[in-house]
């Protein structure tokens, strides 16, 4: 059963204003299935470079690979033949008839620096990341930000389930264990885990070293949605804070985490410039640190964090499938007065604060008034909750039940 994926117009939009779209993501979260579904109308004939004697035609002799192999063309791993890139440029520019070639890359770090140096002006690249709850759910969606402007009583909210909630988000949103007969949740993830280390980060960490990077994994997945502190991560982990930035550096380009950075743009020099960490798959993350049942999660230590992180993904999918960069930020005092994420929309900031609960105290409103007593355009403010329904809580602040994510 293929899932309908929001970032498919995009990619069609793209297509019509440039030569080359590449699409980058995480392994397995559906690259080339999502490309192989628009080639039926599109068609694009495919090549895949993880096949042997392909990928080797590709990278001794490109000019003979893309003779061979004519637009419409789709080459799925990229990465493994950075070498075509230059010949994909010439190719494309000394073309009279408008070319079309779609990329699929998942080692986004690896692959960059050649995209960029090779294929600037000619090239969108896109991120995709794992199924959001709207694709899920199949509604229409699509809102994105706009849903914060709307009128909260318009909103199509499902009623709330928090059992349901959290097995989705020990689940995850990999396309794979959405389907009938899908391996084990925890195979699934040791597999993913296992694969990700050692053939995607094998060049790029030293062998010796991948036992501790897989140590350095868990660390970062047990501190989802807090503030990040590298001494502490370096010290816990047993690596050097230098190390410690590079493997996050490796993390967050290939896609598994977020560096959500504070807002600090013309205020107070008190506010914090430490970002906040987030993993971009919560079933990832479960399984990391070690929660194996919906039940256990929703009672656990971890329930909150992983309550902030599903909704923050979510917010990340929602923009980066309209090929936009996610215009999000957090706000934290040093006095820890703070705000979960601010979205930046019509030169407006919206604070959003996520809470795992369906009663908001006068307590939790501190950061939102603390951040409305600021010179910055403030726009409505939301509490996403366990709430079964949107309600005002004071003024322009509206609390929001978590299944608004399915509007995005």
């Amino acid at each position: 059963m293929y899932i309908k994926r929001r970032i498919e117009s995009t990619v069609l939009k793209l297509t019509r204003s440039f030569p080359v779209v590449l699409l980058t993501g995480p392994r397995q979260v559906g690259k080339t299935t999502l490309f192989e579904q628009l080639r039926k109308e599109s068609g694009h004939s495919y090549v895949s470079l993880d096949e042997f004697e392909i990928r080797t035609l590709a990278k001794r002799d490109p000019g003979m690979f893309l003779e061979q192999y004519q637009p419409p063309l789709i080459i799925d791993e990229i990465q493994y033949a950075p070498q075509l890139l230059p010949y994909l440029k010439s190719r494309v520019d000394r073309s009279r008839k408008k070319s079309s070639f779609w990329l699929t890359g998942s080692q986004h770090f690896h692959l960059m620096k050649g995209v960029s140096e090779s294929l600037a002006g000619r090239v969108a690249v896109l991120k995709l990341l794992g199924v959001s709850a709207a694709e899920e759910k199949g509604g229409k969606g699509g809102l994105g930000a706009r849903v914060f402007e709307v009128a909260p009583a318009k909103l199509d909210c499902s009623k709330i389930n928090l059992k349901e909630l959290f097995g989705r988000i020990l689940r995850g949103g990999f396309p794979r264990l959405l389907t009938r007969g899908h391996p084990p949740i925890e195979n699934f993830y040791g597999s993913y885990v296992q694969t990700y280390i050692d053939r995607d980060l094998r060049d790029l960490v030293r062998v010796g070293s991948l036992s501790s990077f897989e140590t350095f994994i868990r660390l970062c997945a047990a501190r989802t949605a807090q503030l990040l502190n590298l001494s502490d991560l370096a010290r816990d982990s047993g690596i050097s804070v230098n190390t410690a930035k590079e493997w996050l550096a490796l993390l967050e380009a290939s896609g598994h985490i977020y560096l959500l950075r504070p807002y600090y743009q013309n205020i107070s020099k008190r506010l914090i410039k430490s970002p906040k960490l987030y993993f971009l798959d919560t079933g990832l993350v479960c399984y990391l640190t070690g929660w194996k049942t919906a039940e256990t999660a929703m009672k656990g230590a971890m329930a909150g964090g992983l309550f902030e992180t599903f909704v923050l993904a979510e917010l990340i999918k929602s923009f980066w499938n309209q090929g936009l960069e996610a215009p999000i930020w957090f706000f934290r005092t040093k006095e820890k007065e703070e705000v979960d994420i601010l979205i930046d929309r019509n030169g407006k900031l919206y604070p959003i604060e996520i809470k795992l609960s369906a009663r908001i105290s006068n307590e939790d409103l501190r950061g939102i008034k603390c951040i409305k007593k600021t010179n910055i355009p403030i726009g409505r403010s939301f509490f996403i909750t366990a709430s079964p329904h949107a309600y005002p809580l004071a003024g322009d602040i509206f609390a929001l039940p978590y299944t608004i994510v399915e509007n995005l």
